[in-house]
């Protein structure tokens, strides 16, 4: 009975802030549940990113007690990648992503033995780490030198927006963006040029916190989010307002049927997604054909 009372005075404090959100007009979007201009937007998401950049990937482990490590080992192997590939992982700036792909090609050229073609394609393997805030960057250049893959050759980083990409049409065998999408001001953009860069063949990856649709464990999730989430982020990270806007702009994203459609309409074929942990998270997929 009590938690069924918390979670409806939850709903209450949540629903008319959603009402005012969907009344956005031509020039606004949403910033979790907030009404902001557009051009506004990237300037606020720019703010949280560069104040959570140095805990981003400790938080993640408290908020996803871990599990976010087996869902991006789980898009990875959705992936496939192989030695010689072209990759970009958008909104990946932290690397941890990055560092998955360039393992699970390091892992083919050992089994080869020492094949000279895998040697030479191990050579022409580019994984590009696009991500539009450079104290995000840093914080991944950081972790190669710690890796030891501070001078790979491989690992390219750029600093780079996803509506608008510098990489030539064609370009890629692959592309990911994990945790990412939901803070664009147009995700159609983003798509679009996913779609653009990607050659034929190319497959489109996104991991994103999504919609939990059973009924008690919503109830649970929303009462989790909304009350440890940010409390979480003040006491680990120093910062409960950026914490607040990433819960807020989880609740904001498309849900999975509407966001495959999305992908759909940029050109993308063979759409699909996968369901982590009820819907907490998906990972959605589609081919350039």
């Amino acid at each position: 009975m009590a938690l069924r009372l918390v979670t409806r005075n939850l709903r209450n404090r949540i629903s008319p802030k959603l009402c005012s959100a969907s009344l956005l007009h031509s020039h606004a979007t949403s910033f979790g549940f907030k009404e902001v201009r557009e051009e506004e937007k990237s300037q606020m998401v720019g703010k949280v990113f560069s104040n959570v950049a140095s805990n981003y990937d400790l938080m993640n482990d408290f908020m996803s007690a871990g599990l976010h490590r087996l869902w991006k080992d789980r898009l990875v192997s959705k992936l496939s990648p192989f030695p010689g590939m072209k990759h970009l992982d958008v909104a990946g700036g932290t690397g941890d992503v990055a560092f998955r792909i360039l393992e699970s090609i390091n892992s083919i050229r050992r089994r080869a033995l020492q094949d000279p073609i895998n040697d030479d394609l191990q050579e022409e393997t580019r994984i590009y780490v696009c991500d539009i805030n450079q104290n995000m960057l840093n914080v991944g250049k950081n972790r190669a030198l710690e890796r030891g893959l501070g001078e790979v050759k491989s690992l390219v980083w750029v600093q780079g927006d996803a509506e608008a990409l510098s990489f030539e049409d064609n370009s890629m065998d692959g592309y990911t963006i994990a945790f990412g999408i939901r803070n664009v001001t147009h995700i159609e953009k983003v798509l679009t040029e996913a779609y653009r860069v990607l050659k034929r063949g190319g497959r489109f990856l996104c991991l994103e916190l999504s919609h939990v649709e059973i009924p008690v464990f919503k109830e649970l999730y929303d009462l989790y989010s909304f009350s440890v989430i940010p409390r979480l982020g003040e006491v680990v990270a120093g910062d409960r307002e950026s914490y607040q806007y990433l819960v807020e702009s989880i609740r904001r994203f498309p849900p999975q049927e509407k966001f495959a459609s999305m992908i759909a309409d940029a050109g993308f074929q063979m759409v699909e997604y996968e369901n982590l942990v009820g819907g907490v998270v998906a990972i959605h997929s589609g081919l350039k054909i």
